[in-house]
């Protein structure tokens, strides 16, 4: 992720920084059996939560490939181009950290399942009306905003604010927000632009929930997720 690569967080005033050439992590829709979506959120959620906020990249890789989708150690050193014993190794140093970190359903503090909702509709309305003090109110004091491929992200409300107000080409009224569920029970939105009176599918975004309001926000600009979703790329 762009807040993940090490790079210090953006100035609104700046150009946008191209990131094409990255192989970026992309949200997964949940699926269709909701037995199977109980019983892998927890530890999906909470590997990746972890794994993004506090390991570095080649550390995340092996943690998600050999603790979540649990690959063999063999296929995690063909897949990355090393060996077994290096795999083991990486892995070895990447849940050592975690366990210091000791990630946990406490520190995660999501709402409960009638403030999710509130804050959700308070979301789309705010998004919606582009009402940029709205939807900056929603945001933790530091959260993260990060639009893969570009490089550019941006912690706090005020970047965070300066961002919507002045780039952001969505006037009032020209968008609109149909909701998804990703990596194992995060909330989302297609989001759908109009123009030439047609709303046309512009990115997808995932969001981080706490008790204090929306911690991480992520916004995808391949539309190649819209059918991986099952959202059409137009409404009518």
């Amino acid at each position: 992720m762009p807040a993940g690569l090490g790079n210090p967080d953006s100035d609104p005033s700046d150009p946008l920084a191209d990131g094409n050439e990255v192989p970026w992590l992309e949200p997964f829709p949940d699926a269709d059996d909701p037995a199977s979506i109980v019983a892998s959120k927890e530890s999906i959620r909470l590997a990746l939560i972890a794994a993004l906020q506090h390991l570095p990249p080649r550390q995340r890789a092996v943690l998600i490939l050999r603790d979540v989708l649990k690959w063999r150690a063999a296929e995690v050193a063909e897949a990355l181009d090393t060996s077994t014993a290096a795999v083991n190794s990486i892995l070895q140093r990447a849940r050592a950290q975690l366990d210091q970190i000791s990630p946990s359903e406490d520190k995660v503090a999501e709402p409960t399942e009638a403030q999710q909702r509130e804050l959700l509709a308070k979301y789309v309305a705010a998004f919606e009306a582009k009402n940029v003090p709205e939807i900056v109110a929603l945001f933790t004091k530091d959260a993260i905003f990060d639009m893969p491929p570009w490089l550019t992200w941006y912690r706090g409300r005020e970047n965070i604010g300066r961002h919507l107000a002045n780039r952001c080409p969505i006037q009032p009224g020209e968008l609109r927000l149909v909701p998804v569920i990703a990596n194992g029970g995060q909330p989302g939105f297609g989001a759908y632009w109009r123009r030439d009176g047609v709303y046309s599918a512009y990115n997808l975004v995932v969001l981080t929930l706490t008790e204090e309001g929306i911690s991480h926000s992520t916004t995808f600009f391949d539309l190649a997720l819209f059918e991986k979703f099952g959202l059409p790329l137009a409404l009518d």
